[in-house]
């Protein structure tokens, strides 16, 4: 892998390119694209993927303090709990061995017993709204960290915040393009980092924004390679 901007470095320091910025709250949201904008191929985004755009992902992970995921997103990628990394030792240090997965979901659709939700390491939280079968509220408080965030639907702002005022600032949103789009439009995002695969898909994919419409500007701030693969970075103009 080699840096090609802003300056040109081969095999850079991965942690160190993509470090939070000091200690103040951050929403960085992970994304891979193809060539054209599809956010996925045949359904999931491991079509798109490669092995740097995986060793990025795995690097990003560490680097959080949370991982925030929409409930489509979780089911249709099949998450499970975030299994711990020998190499994570410094990124974590301080901090739990893994960070959680918080999940975003409006309906509570999922068997609340399967081992994301009942056998993480570090438990998971579950963010949803008033609206919420009552019942299944409940089921999900015996084994997640609940937050109710809204009335008729997930409120995003309060759900950060709730999310900060438990010590997670370290933001990572790993989509997908509904939830991206909705922190978009609410003006949370403050880091895209979207590695661009070299192929050309179609088709009725969404892009990484599906949803609310959103006109943010953007800096670029870095670009990686490999393999054909760019690994862009890009960050609100405000947030400099």
């Amino acid at each position: 892998m080699r840096r090609i901007y802003p300056d040109i470095q081969d095999n850079p320091d991965i942690a160190r390119a993509y470090a939070y910025p000091g200690d103040r709250p951050w929403l960085r949201v992970n994304m891979v694209a193809s060539t054209d904008g599809a956010a996925w191929l045949e359904g999931r985004s491991r079509g798109l993927s490669s092995k740097g755009d995986r060793r990025i992902f795995q690097t990003l992970r560490g680097l959080s303090d949370v991982i925030v995921a929409g409930a489509e997103t979780v089911r249709t990628e099949g998450y499970g709990p975030v299994p711990p990394r020998d190499w994570w030792g410094e990124l974590r240090e301080g901090r739990p061995e893994v960070p959680p997965i918080a999940v975003i979901t409006r309906s509570l659709a999922f068997d609340l017993d399967a081992e994301l939700f009942a056998g993480a390491p570090s438990r998971t939280i579950v963010i949803t709204c008033e609206s919420a079968p009552h019942e299944r509220r409940k089921a999900a408080a015996r084994h997640c960290d609940l937050i109710v965030a809204g009335d008729d639907e997930v409120d995003l702002p309060l759900a950060m915040s709730e999310l900060r005022q438990r010590g997670l600032t370290k933001v990572l949103c790993e989509g997908g393009p509904r939830v991206n789009a909705r922190l978009s439009a609410c003006g949370l995002i403050d880091e895209l980092c979207l590695s661009i695969s070299p192929m050309l898909v179609g088709g009725g994919a969404a892009r990484i924004l599906n949803g609310e419409p959103a006109q943010v500007s953007l800096d670029l701030s870095q670009v990686l390679e490999e393999e054909g693969v760019l690994f862009c970075t890009y960050t609100r103009e405000q947030s400099r």
